[in-house]
């Protein structure tokens, strides 16, 4: 008889999990899967008719960010990618902090997009968050796509991590589809809101014929392309806005490649806006203007102390600048030859945004390869630390170019 109780208990527990367990299946929407790409100004001048022939059928194009920033390959970006017969989509970077600042940013894709015809959903990239609350994002986040939506007439997507698909974003957003970042596996992890992907980012760390470096790979099912074909309708309510500059110093070791990386901007706009004869020709000590896109940004001498494994190349690359203006400020006959606790001088360059005027704090900027932990084990601190001090949401997630308070 006890056995007996036993095995039923069993029977009944077995019978409540099967009841009241929620499974969610997270696969593609469809069995049909093309291979695709999306690019932006960091990519430079892609090759179209390599990727096409390396088997790329779909890309996803960066079109604008903010309230103001066009970037500057996507025109270039897209006229190219639909001569070569790649099917074509657009994505916007939101940096919205309210809702009219939502509306307003939708306002802009869409004029920036308006008279083209892409073949794919209009996506949202909406990944920066700041202090704002789970509910002001997904506030935010609806303003923005329905009335991207209501200019466009055209259906749209959103993209995100796996982290923010969980943590993040809510049900009332699972009417939009979902373009899901997560790398290193084979299939994505269930969210627990969307059933199924449209698009799947797998790797950031691509390598596809006709670009340079690194980009994103990703999967689309049929799903994510327009069933509306017709050309995005021009938006006549746009006022172009007058373009705003800021004036720096050549500093030694400057180039104009070099700054157009540092101030997210080109070659061919810096000549355009200071009138340069020769692009291989600057001066030290010459005064240059520089479009401002964002926050304005300004030069800051620090001194940093040469750890273990340090080279000049990966500190250039670590604080915004060059080999040769380190080399210039720190008289080093030797580029090869640093020293563990040697104190270098560095002209880094960092946001003039207001959170940034941190003299309590090391500001340090991502490179390809760090992780928390990584950052952690260098400075003496810890993880918990530096999400506690960054406000950081996803402590897997931090981006090339960010920077973080040590």
């Amino acid at each position: 008889m006890k056995h007996t109780n036993i095995r039923i208990a069993i029977i009944f527990l077995i019978i409540n999990m099967f009841c009241f367990t929620r499974t969610f299946a997270f696969g593609p929407s469809s069995n049909a899967i093309y291979n695709g790409i999306d690019v932006s100004q960091w990519q430079e001048r892609i090759n179209y008719q390599e990727v096409k022939n390396s088997g790329i059928e779909v890309v996803y194009i960066r079109a604008s960010e903010g309230e103001g920033y066009i970037d500057p390959y996507f025109k270039a970006n897209y006229e190219n990618a639909k001569a070569n017969g790649l099917k074509v989509g657009f994505y916007h970077y939101v940096t919205a902090r309210t809702e009219e600042e939502a509306r307003q940013q939708a306002q802009f894709f869409a004029s920036v997009i308006g008279g083209t015809t892409p073949d794919c959903k209009l996506a949202m990239d909406f990944e920066s968050f700041g202090n704002l609350s789970i509910e002001e994002i997904n506030n935010i986040s609806l303003e923005f796509l329905q009335t991207l939506e209501s200019i466009t007439g055209k259906e749209c997507i959103i993209y995100s991590d796996a982290y923010n698909a969980i943590n993040t974003f809510g049900e009332e957003l699972t009417k939009y589809p979902i373009w899901i970042a997560e790398y290193g596996v084979s299939s994505p992890e269930p969210n627990g809101k969307w059933n199924t992907w449209e698009g799947f980012q797998y790797t950031d760390l691509g390598s596809v014929r006709g670009i340079n470096g690194n980009v994103d790979m990703d999967y689309y099912t049929e799903e994510i392309f327009l069933s509306d074909q017709n050309n995005i309708p021009e938006n006549e309510t746009n006022i172009t806005r007058p373009e705003e500059t800021q004036t720096i110093i050549v500093q030694p070791g400057d180039t104009l490649s070099y700054l157009a990386i540092e101030y997210n901007t080109t070659v061919e706009k810096l000549v355009e806006l200071n009138n340069i004869q020769n692009p291989n020709l600057i001066y030290v000590g010459e005064s240059l203007k520089i479009p401002i896109i964002g926050t304005v940004k300004k030069r800051e001498t620090i001194t940093y102390t040469v750890q273990y494994g340090d080279t000049l190349t990966a500190i250039a690359e670590r604080y915004a600048t060059t080999v040769n203006q380190i080399v210039e400020l720190n008289n080093i006959q030797n580029p090869n030859l640093i020293y563990v606790g040697q104190t270098l001088e560095i002209n880094t360059n960092v946001s003039s945004a207001n959170d940034l005027h941190d003299t309590n704090h090391t500001l340090y900027r991502v490179i390809r390869g760090d992780t928390l932990s990584s950052i952690a084990v260098r400075y003496g601190t810890t993880v918990t630390q530096l999400v506690e001090l960054n406000n950081i949401q996803n402590p897997n997630l931090i981006y090339v170019g960010e920077i973080l308070r040590i």
